[in-house]
């Protein structure tokens, strides 16, 4: 254990899950890094100048639809959605999690410790059903929706 580690572990910060490199967010800059050289191979500067100005057009883009996403959920109760049935049914494993806000127009209520693996959040109807999902470095990985008992018929079956 190095000092830096055992300083920072005195301190009483929370551990972080960094034993496994999450690859997925690697592969971005490394293939911008190859158009930019492949650019350059091909057209000298003016390649350069074209590759740079995509990856940044690309780059706003993306930040656009975040800030769009993150303005939508901002205007709406945290931990609200219009039907948990309805998210239930849409939710896929592999989800990520600004696509999930991005469904619900609003952002979960955090049940698990701040900056602790998995995340989880849950989001609740008016009718008291809610969404708990669970995120694994911000991929969805499991989810359940609990529904209140005075929802349920007495055959058992759960009312529309």
């Amino acid at each position: 254990m190095t000092a830096l580690r055992a300083f920072h572990d005195s301190l009483g910060y929370p551990a972080y899950d960094n034993q496994a490199m999450n690859w997925r967010n690697a592969w971005v800059p490394l293939l911008g890094a190859v158009l930019v050289l492949a650019s350059y191979r091909a057209y000298g500067w003016m390649g350069v100048a074209a590759a740079v100005g995509f990856l940044v057009m690309w780059l706003l883009l993306h930040f656009t639809r975040l800030m769009s996403i993150l303005r939508k959920a901002a205007d709406h109760p945290v931990g609200y959605v219009g039907s948990a049935v309805m998210l239930n049914a849409k939710l896929r494993k592999g989800m990520a999690l600004m696509h999930v806000v991005a469904m619900t127009r609003s952002l979960g209520c955090l049940q698990s410790p701040e900056n602790m693996q998995p995340e989880v959040y849950c989001w609740t109807d008016g009718s008291g059903s809610h969404v708990t999902c669970e995120f694994h470095h911000g991929r969805l990985a499991a989810w359940k929706l609990v529904r209140p008992a005075h929802l349920e018929s007495p055959q058992g079956k759960q009312a529309p």
